[in-house]
């Protein structure tokens, strides 16, 4: 009998220290992927941002356009005519009146003009504005990429997260497991109750069925990377092993918020807006051009492209060079009118304006807030895993000396990964606060570079 208490009080031990192994083996052998890594992918591949490059290079062209309308204009026409019937025309020549048929069956011509504006104010106004428009849409695309880099962050910290929830519940699998076959064996030896196996059997299936849903999560959340990313969803990616270190210093610095791209957009947008009224406002300047033109005509009885003076056919050139003067003088009010819905234009973006600083510095009080209790949270979850690890540790000890029952070991358990599952949680709801922070600080780009 003496014999058998020891064997007993040998195999609690066995359990306790099995409660003290943590094992979670990673057989992966995929490339690592850092959080720049992912953001530098999604930034070449995502078609968002090739589309806002391609606005970009667009820009480029209508500059090209613009510019265009300030450089000589030139042409060339040519044209051959054949006049089967000639209209004959009444003359009085001294007081007698006789008929003269005005013109030739043949005529061709070859003429090159050239157009030259010297004071358009639409056309030098349009010149600016395309330049702006180029700077509209590098800072577009820069608010592109900021939210394509938010995208990627706050779904890689999703997969990390997952990941670190995974591992715990892996590791309470193990020890679960291992408890278990120390339990069957005490069955099989008549020195414990089938009652407590049974207990152990469903505490195992009930972590084996979170086991699963966490890793049924983890493919999800890493789909979700992929496609941020840009790249081919059965594309095989595994995290870089980093840890989360809560950053305060964060809080304390200043911010511009007339820094942030949305307003940079909206100012640059409402000097477009001032382009278009000031181009509308030129149509009540005058215009001043220059045209110029050189021809070459033959007119003749026979066709004139193979024929001479000899043949009948005359060739002589000629040249005009005009000034023209164009003076708006009255257009009805039309010009007014479109005028004045150019500046109400105007004014609608500059309550946008508003509103969106007033949106901008509520954001950034808010995210100052979410960083604050994100950072409180964590220190707090961090104090209750370590609670738990002592109440687990005590409770194994307890069991080791029959004083504390099975039942109150697996409990233990259950309350050290919850724990640590809390942790991992605050740990993304810090992750969150963090970007959303940085985003309201207007310096996301910052996470496309190690720290």
């Amino acid at each position: 009998m003496k014999r058998k208490r020891i064997t007993a009080k040998k195999l609690k031990i066995g359990i306790a220290a099995a409660f003290m192994i943590f094992g979670f083996s990673s057989v992966s052998a995929q490339q690592q992927v850092s959080l720049q890594e992912a953001i530098k992918q999604a930034l070449q591949n995502k078609a968002e941002a090739k589309k806002a490059a391609l606005q970009i290079k667009k820009a480029e062209y209508k500059i090209d356009e613009a510019r265009a309308g300030a450089l000589p204009q030139i042409s060339g026409t040519a044209g051959l005519t054949y006049n089967p019937v000639i209209q004959q025309s009444l003359l009085e020549f001294g007081g007698q009146r006789i008929t003269a048929q005005l013109g030739q069956p043949w005529s061709s011509s070859a003429v090159v003009s050239l157009q030259q504006a010297i004071f358009d104010q639409r056309v030098f106004t349009g010149l600016k504005a395309a330049k702006s428009t180029r700077e509209f849409y590098v800072l577009n695309s820069q608010l592109t990429n900021e939210q394509i880099i938010e995208n990627v962050a706050t779904a890689y910290y999703q997969v990390f997260v997952q990941e670190e929830n995974l591992k715990t519940v892996e590791a309470s699998y193990s020890n679960t497991e291992k408890v278990r076959n120390v339990i069957k064996s005490l069955v099989d030896n008549g020195l414990a109750k089938s009652i407590d196996l049974d207990r152990t059997n469903v505490q195992l299936t009930n972590i084996g069925s979170n086991r699963q849903q966490l890793i049924n999560s983890v493919e999800l959340s890493k789909n979700s990377l992929k496609f941020y990313m840009g790249v081919p969803i059965d594309t095989d990616i595994e995290l870089e092993e980093k840890t989360i270190e809560p950053r305060p210093e964060l809080i304390a610095s200043n911010v511009n918020l007339d820094d942030r791209l949305e307003i940079k957009v909206k100012n640059k947008n409402r000097e477009l807006l001032q382009y278009n009224k000031k181009a509308t406002e030129a149509y009540l300047y005058p215009t001043v051009s220059l045209q110029a033109n050189y021809g070459w005509a033959g007119t003749g009885k026979k066709f004139p492209l193979t024929n001479g003076l000899n043949n009948g056919v005359l060739w002589s050139d000629y040249s005009a060079i005009g000034l023209n003067i164009n003076v708006p003088i009255f257009t009805g009010g039309a010009t007014k009118a479109k005028i004045q819905q150019a500046e109400i234009d105007i004014q609608d973006l500059d309550l946008d304006i508003q509103n969106t600083q007033l949106n901008l510095s509520l954001e950034y009080k808010n995210a100052i807030s979410n960083m604050e209790n994100a950072i409180i949270n964590i220190q707090s979850m961090k104090d209750n895993v370590d609670l738990a690890e002592r109440v687990q540790k005590n409770t194994q000890s307890n069991y080791q000396y029959g004083l504390a029952t099975l039942t109150e070991v697996l409990d233990a358990e259950n309350a050290l990964t919850q724990a640590k599952q809390n942790y991992s949680n605050a740990l993304l709801d810090y992750k969150q606060a963090e970007i959303k922070l940085i985003k309201a600080k207007g310096e996301l780009n910052t996470l496309q570079n190690p720290s």
